[in-house]
């Protein structure tokens, strides 16, 4: 079991999962070390938590490794009693594998999948001092399934996932005190629908708005219900962290139907959209 304790690191933290999880660290009394492009919004939720704990606020861009370098060294030094770190920050791309370019697919890999593994890398040297810590590395569940239009995210929420198991069994193997977490959230309802950024190739506006219409009415896990579950993950040490029906129903249909989830699930997607 990992206590929740001492003080936190997250990424992303302005909004979404991010944000719910440092209100929900705080009331459990950690400390916090709030990371996102967005400092205005840091600061509002520095405010909104209040004085009775210790919150630093760092701008930075995960795209760019020595920001997270950076917010390492400047996190650790803030609060030496870091035990936790949350890889959150994350973007999403709208479109075909055609429809979207290099440039484009190179972008939401240097976030979502080389932000992940900058940031794991910073700040492991420090929480293999404490005498208990905790990686939290935010997958997706298009981490274990892969819908069409989503070729660029999916690839790297699933290589999100094959990094953060590989390197958690490295940690367990060698005896660390560092546990590791993988979080695959199903429809969370955060912005990252409304914030996506469209290929280069698309041109029909109209999907864009059906697919945040979609995914809006799909996202009925709030981020605070998304915290708490996270939150419990990390105190049972648990190696994988399913977030709400969708994504477990999903995992299920992967496993028992590997090359052929798609065609079932699509059906059930589509009752879902229409409300039925």
């Amino acid at each position: 079991m990992t206590m929740i304790r001492g003080a936190a690191a997250i990424t992303g933290a302005a909004s979404g999962i991010g944000r719910a999880l440092a209100v929900e660290f705080a009331r459990r009394g950690c400390d916090l070390a709030l990371a996102d492009r967005d400092e205005a919004e840091l600061k509002a939720l520095a405010a909104e938590i209040g004085p009775t704990r210790k919150v630093s606020v760092h701008r930075v861009d995960v795209s760019k490794p020595d920001d997270i370098t950076q917010f390492a060294a400047e996190a650790t030094a803030a609060h030496p009693s870091l035990g936790i770190v949350v890889n959150n920050a994350g973007v999403a791309l709208l479109g075909s594998f055609e429809e979207i370019d290099q440039a484009q697919m190179e972008w939401l890999f240097d976030i979502n999948f080389w932000g992940v593994v900058h940031g794991t890398r910073a700040f492991l040297p420090h929480l293999k001092t404490m005498a208990e810590a905790h990686i939290i590395n935010i997958s997706s569940i298009f981490g274990i399934i892969a819908p069409p239009g989503q070729s660029a995210y999916a690839a790297a929420k699933f290589a999100v996932r094959g990094f953060s198991e590989s390197v958690r069994h490295e940690l367990a193997v060698a005896g660390s005190p560092v546990k590791l977490s993988v979080v695959h959230p199903g429809g969370v309802a955060t912005s990252i629908a409304r914030s996506s950024r469209t290929g280069v190739g698309v041109t029909d506006n109209a999907r864009r708005a059906q697919m945040i219409e979609r995914f809006e009415n799909a996202a009925k896990t709030t981020p605070k219900d998304a915290a708490l579950r996270i939150i419990k993950g990390i105190e049972r040490n648990e190696p994988r962290i399913l977030i709400g029906n969708d994504a477990r129903f999903m995992d299920l249909l992967q496993r028992f139907r590997p090359g052929t989830y798609w065609a079932p699930l699509q059906r059930r997607l589509e009752k879902i959209a229409k409300g039925a």
